[in-house]
């Protein structure tokens, strides 16, 4: 596969090849290099709310099990018993026990130490010379927390995920602050018949706003966007926010200690390579895009809030507003993501050309791929 073309100037680039989007045996060689090489987005925050929340996740086939442990940290783990690998949590709940395997009982405590092995010695005896606890934890995951998403590097070598992200997290410093997820309302999920990379490319841009989103393009015109392009992430933003005020004059809370300029400014940016995120001065939210297989992404979108109590009932009518906002906002998209994929499948598509004034930020996400996939 040439990827040459992709990482030309965006004058003369082409985007990736049609296979980057179908193939069955890209597919599997893109888990290993982008996304187990790199720092992806398995889940939320609020998966795993309380200590003794556990949420499997199936990550590009590899089972993963989120904990939060008894100090209120977040785990990640392989979601495999040590003794025969069995698959310890089939669906997200709150234990008040430990982690027990269904097989035969092996039991770990919420920071994967094996703490009891029944029978292992015989009937009644639970210890044998050759089962030693403390070689046999279970497989922790890198992992870290930002922006209300749990990320991991499955291979373990990536840079620090500080270290990695280190310009993404200085331009957004002023919401490092308590993300407080909006209840049940403000959750929300999308399966759809795409490649996971047309999201991406479709959410860094601004170009189809006045033909894909005619309504958001009225308080929000092309005209007032901006874009943003780095090397691990790329998007835009907007300098005309509106902040929603119900009939009453309500309003949610901001986010504390913000500029002035987030008074009207909001960004939205895919944070490679599978999370889209946006920032405004009274909430946020971020999107996963889980992968199923080539042409089929699982969306798992969130919002979250300044306010620690903002799930109390008289918030009720604004989240579920502020949810039906975005929730069509995004599905306006399906479509578009959806006939590209189909587009995938006709043989002569050279991967497509970009605009060098408005496909900036999507040229940035197609070398970013590019160069994981040369590596």
């Amino acid at each position: 596969m040439d990827l040459q073309n992709v990482l030309k100037p965006i004058e003369e680039a082409r985007g990736l090849p049609n296979e980057c989007y179908i193939s069955t045996e890209y597919y599997q060689m893109e888990k290993e290099k982008v996304f187990f090489q790199s720092w992806a987005a398995i889940g939320f925050i609020s998966d795993v709310a309380k200590s003794g929340d556990v949420c499997p996740v199936n990550f590009l086939g590899m089972p993963l099990l989120l904990v939060r442990n008894k100090q209120g940290g977040i785990k990640v783990f392989q979601n495999t018993c040590r003794h025969r690998g069995m698959i310890l949590i089939e669906e997200r709940g709150h234990l008040r026990g430990p982690i027990r395997c269904p097989y035969h009982s092996w039991s770990y405590d919420y920071d994967g130490n094996l703490v009891r092995t029944p029978y292992v010695g015989g009937v009644g005896v639970d210890e044998h010379e050759n089962i030693c606890h403390r070689d046999l934890s279970l497989h922790e995951i890198r992992s870290h927390v930002w922006q209300g998403v749990i990320f991991v590097n499955v291979s373990g070598d990536a840079p620090s995920f500080e270290e990695a992200n280190a310009d993404v997290i200085g331009r957004w410093s002023e919401f490092e602050q308590p993300y407080h997820i909006g209840g049940e309302v403000s959750q929300f999920d999308m399966t759809l018949d795409t490649n996971w990379k047309l999201a991406v490319e479709n959410y860094c841009e601004s170009y189809h706003l006045p033909w894909v989103h005619p309504e958001l393009n009225e308080i929000s015109p092309i005209d007032v966007h901006y874009h943003i392009e780095n090397e691990n992430y790329a998007g835009q933003g907007s300098r005309n926010y509106r902040q929603l005020v119900s009939s009453t004059g309500q309003k949610f809370t901001d986010f504390k200690n913000l500029k002035d300029v987030w008074s009207t400014q909001s960004e939205y940016i895919a944070f490679f390579p599978n999370v889209l995120l946006g920032v405004h001065r009274d909430h946020a939210f971020a999107m996963l895009l889980m992968p199923q297989g080539p042409e089929v992404t699982l969306e798992r979108v969130a919002l979250f809030y300044a306010d620690a109590d903002i799930d109390k009932a008289d918030n009720q009518d604004m989240l579920k507003e502020n949810a039906r906002i975005w929730q069509g906002v995004f599905a306006e998209d399906v479509g578009v993501v959806e006939g590209m994929q189909k587009g995938r499948h006709g043989p002569h598509f050279d991967g497509g050309k970009f605009s060098p004034v408005m496909d900036g930020p999507t040229h940035s996400f197609h070398q970013w791929v590019a160069r994981k996939l040369i590596a």
